[in-house]
């Protein structure tokens, strides 16, 4: 627990100093832009949280160089290796002007690094003939970059709301956590546990009043650190099967995939191109009703951190089961595919606006909603 205790501390205090200093006047790495497909604030807001989830691992790592408590060659090792991907997101939260194609270059290089300094080999997908493949090196590491790279990105386009990607990254790593316990792999529990601290020192600042962002450097940084760990485990550990690591990850990356099929097959549009279809973005317009049509900023932070826990309770449908069933490959691959039909259905149905009346968030004069709003 001391690791989760000065993870969180550090994040907490760092977090917090880059929200007064915001406070002071504009810096660099404000979002100023209010409108937009992907633009749900009412006043600009740091964009550098990121920043304290680093700060928080790297005080992590002197501290167990100094005390000797821990594996701090392979805790230094794994930060080092993380270092592109969080340096081109956070160059991109204080400058805006680095491009998607560089930023996806440097998360694949960190699994590069990840892939040659810590082992973090993708060797298995547990498909049979395809496993022979990855017994190629050359594949394997072009395998693991691609997917490092993926996952980063992934958790990069779920960060869209308030606490968003924060708990849904907290839930991935308790569980990884969790199955690292199950095989006695220290450095994977103790890493785990200490991101979820770090994470948790930055969401008290970001949710429920979004005072600031996670940010590119943030996304990215947490997406290669889910994505190692699991890559970690599962070389490490061969009856952890392959599919906990597709299971535990697949709302973000079937977000991924579907908005690409989605853009470049039925808006005919480049996938990178920003648009306000994604699912969250659905669940905030067409399920967050009661405040629809007001944009004062109190409505807007309402609105915006209500969202969230309709996907925080999406993702752990599939979280919950890779956790219990992490050894099971056949029943890992039936769980994924019918979180893929639920995620299908419940976007058809948002976009159709037909959404379940249950699922459906509405206001009453005095009830626990009006009191949240009043709070914020």
């Amino acid at each position: 627990m001391i690791s989760f205790t000065i993870a969180f501390v550090v994040a907490f205090l760092v977090t917090g100093s880059v929200v007064r200093r915001s406070r002071r006047g504009p810096m660099p790495w404000d979002d100023v832009q209010l409108n937009g497909a992907q633009k749900f604030h009412a006043a600009p807001v740091p964009r550098i949280g990121g920043l304290g989830v680093a700060a928080a691992l790297a005080a992590l790592a002197l501290w167990v160089a100094v005390s000797g408590m821990g594996p701090a060659r392979e805790l230094g090792l794994l930060l080092m290796a993380g270092l592109p991907a969080f340096a081109a997101g956070l160059l991109e939260d204080t400058t805006k002007r680095v491009g998607v194609v560089f930023r996806l270059l440097a998360t694949m290089a960190s699994g590069v690094l990840a892939f040659w300094l810590l082992g973090a080999e993708i060797r298995r997908f547990d498909l049979g003939p395809i496993d022979g493949l990855l017994a190629w090196t050359l594949v394997s590491l072009l395998v693991t970059a691609v997917a490092t790279g993926g996952l980063a990105n992934a958790i990069n386009i779920i960060d869209g709301y308030n606490g968003l990607t924060a708990v849904v990254s907290t839930v991935m790593l308790m569980s990884i956590a969790y199955v690292g316990l199950q095989v006695g792999d220290n450095l994977i529990v103790s890493v785990a546990l200490a991101a979820v601290g770090a994470i948790g020192g930055f969401f008290v600042w970001n949710w429920p009043r979004g005072l600031i962002f996670l940010g590119d450097g943030g996304a990215y940084f947490v997406g290669y650190l889910l994505a190692t760990l699991v890559i970690l485990l599962v070389a490490r550990h061969p009856e952890v099967s392959a599919w906990y690591a597709l299971l535990l990850f697949i709302y973000p990356v079937f977000e991924t995939l579907f908005s690409i099929w989605r853009k470049k097959f039925l808006r005919g549009i480049s996938p990178g191109v920003p648009d306000g279809l994604h699912l969250h973005m659905l669940v905030f317009r067409r399920l967050v009703r009661w405040a629809v049509g007001r944009r004062d900023a109190a409505s807007l932070t309402l609105r915006n951190s209500l969202t969230a826990p309709y996907l925080w309770a999406l993702s752990s449908i599939s979280v919950l089961p890779a956790s219990l069933l992490w050894r099971h490959t056949l029943a890992l691959q039936i769980v994924a595919a019918l979180f893929c039909v639920l995620y299908v259905w419940l976007y058809a149905r948002l976009v159709r606006f037909r959404a379940p009346r249950w699922l459906v968030l509405r206001s009453k004069r005095g009830g626990p909603l009006s009191r949240f709003s009043d709070w914020l």
